[in-house]
């Protein structure tokens, strides 16, 4: 009897922290469902997923993809009123602390960032970006790897949404030599840099190693504009974050930007660097 309730006590728990617009997002879907007179079944053949696929993301379980959304969105006949959704789904996807950021940039007119040990995740690959999730510590579990890989690559549409923001990263020389992943993943990894660094209001800079101190030894850090022209920054540690909005502090970030910007390698010196990498692979 015990076993019982501490399995009832557990879904209660995990019940109670669903994210509310998967929740809401699969009411939406059930309600569409049945006025157009579809079973579970019906609309998972007609779209493609199985019936415990469209159940799970009715019950607000399972997180909606984009194409099954779009899917659905045609079968029901629903007018895009899915599809508006779906930005917010992804973004419930990622982890809780990160959420709030997220939405605001999502929407900025500029982002800068440092990253001293890892390639950002605006410009990660698939499988770059399930090597650092998979190796989190305590461990995740699959669902939860796939959930975040996937809203991470969902980020990644402000590298081309319309308008442009301009957006610029510096990467520590560190973390594109530390092999996550596999040199597989890496090869990968560096390619992608190469590609995204085309974009025309993309700038990717390189931190050389054994430069001695400079401002980023503190650790890593974003810069963002918003619509509404307001400069915030924010800081993460040990998943724990921090929105900066005072002005002297988010003005001494902006100067620790421009001196790092200053001291990494410029565009196409970096560019080089990365191809030598791809090469020597």
């Amino acid at each position: 009897m015990r076993d019982t309730r501490n399995s009832r006590a557990t879904k209660t728990k995990e019940d109670s922290e669903l994210p509310g617009v998967w929740v809401a997002y699969g009411k939406l879907l059930q309600h569409l469902r049945k006025r157009a007179e579809l079973n579970q079944q019906a609309l998972g053949d007609a779209i493609g997923y199985s019936l415990e696929q469209v159940a799970s993301v009715e019950q607000g379980r399972r997180p909606a993809k984009e194409a099954f959304t779009v899917a659905a969105d045609r079968v029901l006949a629903a007018g895009g009123v899915l599809e508006v959704l779906q930005a917010d789904v992804d973004r419930a996807k990622l982890p809780q602390f990160f959420r709030n950021f997220a939405l605001i940039e999502a929407e900025v007119l500029s982002r800068f960032s440092y990253d001293p040990l890892l390639v950002p995740g605006l410009l990660q690959t698939e499988a770059y970006a399930r090597a650092v999730f998979g190796g989190h510590c305590p461990p995740f579990s699959d669902d939860i790897i796939d959930q975040h890989t996937e809203a991470r690559l969902s980020r990644q549409k402000l590298l081309t949404r319309d308008p442009l923001a301009e957006l610029s990263f510096i990467i520590g020389e560190e973390a594109l030599r530390n092999p996550v992943g596999g040199a597989e993943v890496m090869r990968e990894q560096w390619q992608r840099l190469l590609e995204v660094g085309r974009l025309r209001t993309v700038e990717v800079q390189v931190m050389p190693a054994g430069l001695g101190f400079h401002p980023g030894l503190d650790g890593p850090f974003v810069l963002v504009e918003t619509k509404q022209l307001r400069r915030l920054g924010y800081i993460e540690s040990q998943e724990v974050p921090s929105v900066v909005s005072d002005p002297a502090e988010v003005s001494a970030f902006g100067l620790r930007y421009g001196k790092l910007r200053s001291q990494a390698l410029n565009v196409e010196a970096s560019a080089r660097l990365i191809e030598r990498l791809v090469g020597e692979t």
